[in-house]
């Protein structure tokens, strides 16, 4: 006697799709890029502290007048943010418990550092997202910083970073943040690649390549800010504190 078997529904083919190691790597990819958009615009922002106290105040101010949009996208980000997290954190033990012992150590040795490391530096920034959230954002941990304005009435952010990052311990942490991510992306941007069936023999060296020129960008263009003001190239203006 013949079985006939059932064709899976839409809707199963779906959940089998997003369950699948291919569907996590594709939304692996998709969250990992459009935070990687939003991690260059939040440097870009961030670098006009060089050009000065009313500068940094006046994009603050500006981001302030669109709340709605503003929280609307940091919301996405986080969503996003959780997402990869765990995604990475399933596929890194489905990659790990379906491998014979001696496969693992015969890939671990061809293996680089930074994608051993993946889920180690992921797990630090997203500690390091929740702590800065609470630091200059929600305002948690230094409360103070809710009373600083500049001779206009805005919130003054530039003070709040120049005072944050005098604390060695607090820049030493967003070094070591900073280093996490931009590790990070030497391994996840030539992977996006991978994910896109864009990245073979022939391009696999370019793209690694193009994963450090941009991790270097991102480490220099977030380090320099706490570096300047350590190193006292831009300081407190006068009559804050």
């Amino acid at each position: 006697m013949s079985t006939v078997q059932a064709k899976p529904v839409p809707s199963q083919a779906k959940v089998t799709f997003i369950s699948s190691s291919i569907g996590k790597k594709i939304f692996q990819a998709v969250t990992g890029s459009l935070m990687f958009f939003f991690v260059v615009g939040h440097m870009l922002g961030n670098l006009q502290i060089f050009i000065g106290q009313d500068q940094l105040n006046t994009y603050a101010q500006a981001l302030k007048d669109l709340s709605a949009l503003l929280w609307s996208v940091r919301f996405v980000m986080f969503v996003c943010l959780v997402i990869h997290v765990w995604w990475g954190i399933q596929l890194y033990f489905e990659n790990l418990f379906s491998r014979p012992i001696r496969y693992i150590v015969n890939t671990t040795v061809q293996a680089s550092l930074s994608s051993r490391t993946m889920i180690f530096t992921g797990g630090g920034i997203f500690l390091y997202v929740v702590y800065h959230l609470l630091h200059y954002t929600f305002i948690v941990t230094n409360p103070q910083y809710a009373g600083l304005h500049d001779s206009l009435g805005r919130h003054d952010v530039y003070s709040m970073v120049v005072l944050g990052f005098q604390n060695g311990w607090i820049s030493t942490v967003y070094f070591i943040a900073m280093f996490s991510l931009s590790y990070h992306l030497t391994h996840a941007i030539p992977s996006l690649f991978q994910t896109l069936g864009l990245n073979n023999d022939k391009t696999k060296s370019k793209f690694e390549v193009l994963g450090w020129l941009v991790a270097i960008v991102i480490f220099v263009g977030f380090s320099v800010i706490p570096a300047a003001i350590l190193l006292k190239i831009i300081n407190l203006p006068e009559g804050v504190l």
